[in-house]
């Protein structure tokens, strides 16, 4: 099974490649690993015996980040070096300030994996939620380095417990610990005889909670909104601008509304624009308009302003849950502000829970989301206050994680 995995990866290494050449997110994911070792090298003493934070993308890196900022204030003199696989995590945090270092992590070989590993010699390791590397993996445990996985959140598909053959769970059996957010996974592992595991919960509470505390005012926003209820559409996509701008065209939805796509490229702001038939602008172009309170849509189209801009909505519906998954829909909660999202929330626990709480709403078709926003704006005090009450039930998952830290690293 290790000879077909290798060959699997050296062919996903090789179908990367080939759709670079007219995929400009694959394009990324091949020039950012360009001349990986020799970049490496030239840091390697900066962050030789390193705490190493390896996350997918940008959502693994929030979960990751409140304990990469608790470990840096409680050792500073350690480097901290952090690891994306995908171009959307890399692109955007490449230039966070509290890390040492931030690159790509390279293709999963066993060459790869034993240059990578000799040349930076962690003294701790942490795979944040999802990513599990074979050959990584296999070459940190080798070399008895310790091993964490940050955020765990397993279900019963996946394949290390619907697979009988040993090589599926290998990769779990390198851990030196788990920190997972349910009860569910800790039982799921301990089916497989893994009982090395700590239920501390998510540690994007600690996170989006931070965030209110060190909230900043946006004069653009509050300047578009004045008094009026506020509708964000949150990260979404295409499919649910199709089900949602209607009921503003038509004025169904009379509240104000602002939406930050998840795409924010010139084509995708086109076509929410052709879409929009009542008065709305850029927030970029803001300066032009000056009496934006007269304007029904504001559209968001920069990166990095929608976590605090959650702040001034009334309710909001985020994106991704009519595709392959939902987006963030704890930045709104921490501020108190009712959700709405699609039908496709099965690998997202905190959805679940947010619809037992009556919090959070999954919807179909327009016709839910209509019954979703009267029931919201009918109770809107009532389901701020048990949305907060929620939200604050759920810190704390980056001081268990820290506790157990220091029985094993000192």
């Amino acid at each position: 099974m290790h000879f077909l995995y290798n060959i699997g990866i050296r062919l996903y290494g090789l179908s990367i490649r080939l759709a670079a050449l007219f995929n400009p997110k694959a394009k990324l994911w091949i020039t950012g690993r360009t001349d990986w070792r020799t970049n490496l090298l030239i840091k390697k003493d900066e962050i030789f015996n390193c705490y190493w934070f390896h996350c997918a993308s940008l959502g693994e890196f929030e979960q990751g980040r409140p304990l990469m900022e608790a470990l840096k204030k409680q050792y500073p003199e350690t480097p901290l070096l952090i690891t994306f696989f995908s171009p959307s995590g890399y692109e955007n945090k490449k230039r966070y300030a509290l890390a040492d270092h931030i690159c790509y992590l390279p293709l999963d070989t066993t060459s790869n994996a034993r240059f990578f590993v000799n040349a930076i010699r962690p003294k701790a390791v942490f795979f944040v939620k999802y990513e599990f590397w074979y050959n990584m993996l296999a070459e940190l445990h080798r070399n008895k380095i310790p091993l964490y996985s940050v955020a765990g959140n397993f279900r019963p598909d996946q394949r290390f417990f619907t697979k009988k053959n040993p090589f599926y769970t290998a990769p779990l059996r390198t851990f030196t610990h788990f920190f997972v957010q349910n009860e569910n996974s800790k039982n799921l592992l301990a089916s497989i005889r893994i009982e090395n595991v700590t239920v501390c919960g998510d540690t994007r509470y600690d996170r989006v909670l931070e965030n209110v505390s060190c909230l900043k005012c946006n004069n653009v926003i509050e300047d578009y909104i004045r008094e009026d209820q506020v509708l964000i559409l949150g990260s979404t996509w295409p499919v649910e601008h199709e089900m949602l701008i209607p009921l503003i065209n038509d004025g169904t939805i009379r509240e104000k509304v602002i939406i930050a796509p998840h795409e924010v490229d010139p084509k995708s702001l086109k076509s929410i624009e052709n879409a929009l038939t009542v008065p709305h602008f850029r927030y970029s172009h803001h300066e032009d308009y000056a009496k934006k309170e007269h304007k029904r849509v504001m559209i968001i189209d920069g990166i990095g302003m929608l976590a605090n801009a959650y702040n001034y909505a009334t309710y909001a519906y985020i994106g991704g849950a009519f595709g392959k998954g939902l987006h963030n829909i704890l930045e709104p909660a921490a501020f108190g502000v009712p959700v709405i999202f699609g039908p496709n929330y099965g690998k997202f626990p905190e959805a679940k829970e947010f619809i037992e709480c009556n919090i959070g709403f999954s919807i179909q078709d327009q016709n839910d989301f209509l019954s979703a926003r009267t029931h919201i704006l009918e109770n809107i005090e009532e389901i701020r206050i048990a949305t907060k009450t929620f939200m604050n039930e759920k810190v704390g998952a980056t001081i268990l994680i820290l506790e157990q830290l220091k029985k094993d690293l000192g």
